[in-house]
């Protein structure tokens, strides 16, 4: 039974969580399997698809393992001041409320069995992206599409997609 994560405040767990985004995208922008990821920075794939969660219940040499596996490198540094995000910006950053199918090309495709005029809740859109997500042409997703399944994952489920 793998271990329980250990209560963390709400910023580290924000950090951990950016962290194993940033493995995950570094790890899909060199074309390579979580399976050899894993396995080049000796742990499991199930260790590695925690860290690229954000999971505090994983050693920080797992994590520096998966850093360097895919040839980066930790370092500590002082955190910076947050600067506060004009309302404009937060505004954009939001799910919308529903999500038409025709609208997004690889949703579409995921969701062939549905008209291009149905509307979806944003929770229903990011269901079907996380359970589709090895059929979605990543390559062919325009900037539009990213986003929106982005703020899908910050709304709905703490930023984090879960494939």
């Amino acid at each position: 039974m793998p271990a329980r994560n250990p209560d963390v405040a709400e910023h580290t767990q924000g950090v951990l969580t950016g962290l194993g985004r940033e493995l995950r995208h570094r790890r899909q922008a060199l074309g390579l399997t979580a399976v050899t990821t894993a396995e080049a920075a000796g742990m499991s794939r199930v260790t590695l698809h925690r860290i690229e969660a954000g999971s505090p219940a994983v050693t920080i040499g797992a994590y520096m393992n998966a850093a360097a596996a895919l040839g980066l490198e930790l370092k500590l540094d002082e955190p910076r001041q947050a600067q506060p995000e004009p309302p404009a910006a937060a505004a954009r950053r939001a799910a919308p409320q529903t999500v038409r199918v025709g609208d997004f090309p690889q949703l579409q495709a995921i969701a062939w069995q549905l008209r291009a005029e149905t509307e979806l809740t944003g929770a229903e859109a990011l269901q079907l992206y996380e359970r589709n997500w090895r059929h979605v042409d990543q390559g062919a997703m325009s900037e539009a599409e990213r986003e929106l399944v982005q703020q899908l994952a910050n709304t709905h489920s703490k930023g984090v997609l879960l494939v």
